[in-house]
């Protein structure tokens, strides 16, 4: 049924509300005119037929609807990786082992596509051996022991209370995605195991003292390996110790050994001190009694040797001529037992009468002349 505006003619198709026809009633003279339905449905069919020739129910205009539906729909397949993801392509829910990196990719779109982004940054922290604020969801401040995870044993056979901290991110995606249930878990136990192994091997001194770096970059190395073994796609970035000390119940009795190691080790080096002291001098005065030997041994060699070949030439002498070696000998040996005592010379007078001749020691007065002149 139509209905047009028919200025003071009979009344609209609502049943006229004024004796004009106008709407809304009124009483009075002109008023607002109704929009005319029948023409905008008229107007729109028109533009409909100028887009899809032949109407909607066309073969032409259900196959461009059809073209834009799928365009719309492959469209939908854009997606964006951000610098701090990796994208995880999915084909009907199985992953091709296909990374996708940073910028804008495009995939199947739903239901055939799915795509998957973590974070791949991030640096994710696990605790073991105790429990922090982050831990307990913030319910309290400080921090928890959990002898269960903290007690190990070492390689001297003691008992030590290990916490320590695991970072790790992802470096792989699609293997930290699907190929392990529950990663966080997963590095827990792992990095538990891997501690006990490596302090297992380690004393309980060196744990607590030099040997720290030492466990901690074995104990990341052996971690890493058993996370490739699994295909994790995880990467261990450090590994922490935070606390390497013995039990509570014994904290006492070991720090009274530590103690008595201390000062054992205290006089052990003032030991190796007196030692390192006594022993080079005791060795100086040993070879300088053995210098001096050698040095009286060769002058007594030397000086034997000087007899003999004195000895040998005096009697090469004597054979030649033995009278003049004789009276030789006899007159040098009255030399040498005569320079230093005081002489009386007594010789035979006339008639056999002996007499005292008075001896002159000329070279001793010498001597004592030429000392008094350079006294002077």
């Amino acid at each position: 049924m139509s209905w047009n505006n028919q200025g003071s003619g009979g009344g609209g198709p609502w049943g006229g509300g004024g004796p004009s026809g106008q709407w809304p009633p009124s009483g009075g003279g002109g008023g607002a005119t109704p929009p005319n339905i029948e023409e905008l449905l008229r107007r729109s069919q028109d533009k409909v037929k100028r887009f899809l020739p032949g109407g909607l129910g066309s073969g032409r205009s259900i196959s461009l609807i059809i073209l834009a539906i799928l365009v719309l729909w492959l469209a939908s397949g854009l997606y964006r990786v951000q610098p701090d993801e990796q994208g995880v392509v999915l084909i009907f829910g199985k992953w091709d082992g296909a990374i996708t990196e940073s910028g804008l990719h495009w995939r199947w779109p739903t239901p055939i596509g799915e795509v998957q982004t973590p974070k791949v940054t991030v640096i994710n922290r696990v605790n073991i051996g105790f429990q922090d604020a982050s831990d307990l969801g913030g319910r309290v401040s400080g921090s928890r022991d959990v002898p269960t995870e903290s007690l190990m044993l070492t390689g001297d056979q003691n008992i030590a209370d290990v916490d320590f901290t695991v970072q790790w991110r992802i470096i792989n995606a699609g293997e930290y995605l699907f190929n392990i249930r529950d990663p966080e878990a997963t590095v827990k136990l792992v990095a538990e195991s891997a501690m006990r192994e490596v302090v297992g091997q380690t004393k309980l001194d060196d744990l607590i003292t030099t040997a720290r770096e030492q466990v901690q970059s074995q104990t990341k190395v052996l971690l890493q390996q058993v996370l490739d073994n699994y295909g994790a796609g995880i990467g261990i970035e450090r590994i922490q110790l935070q606390l390497t000390s013995p039990p509570p119940p014994v904290i006492d009795a070991f720090n009274d050994v530590q103690r008595a190691r201390q000062d054992k080790e205290r006089l052990q080096n003032e030991a190796e001190a007196y030692q390192n002291r006594i022993v080079p001098t005791a060795r100086g005065e040993a070879a300088s009694v053995i210098e001096e030997a050698t040095g009286y041994k060769e002058r007594v060699i030397k000086e034997a040797e000087g007899e003999g070949a004195r000895f040998t030439e005096i009697y090469e002498s004597y054979r030649v001529s033995p009278d003049v070696t004789r009276r030789r000998l006899y007159i040098e040996t009255l030399r040498d037992v005569l320079t230093g005592a005081n002489k009386v010379i007594i010789d035979e007078g006339a008639d056999g009468a002996s007499g005292v001749v008075p001896y002159l020691p000329l070279n001793e007065l010498n001597r004592n002349k030429n000392t008094n002149d350079g006294g002077q």
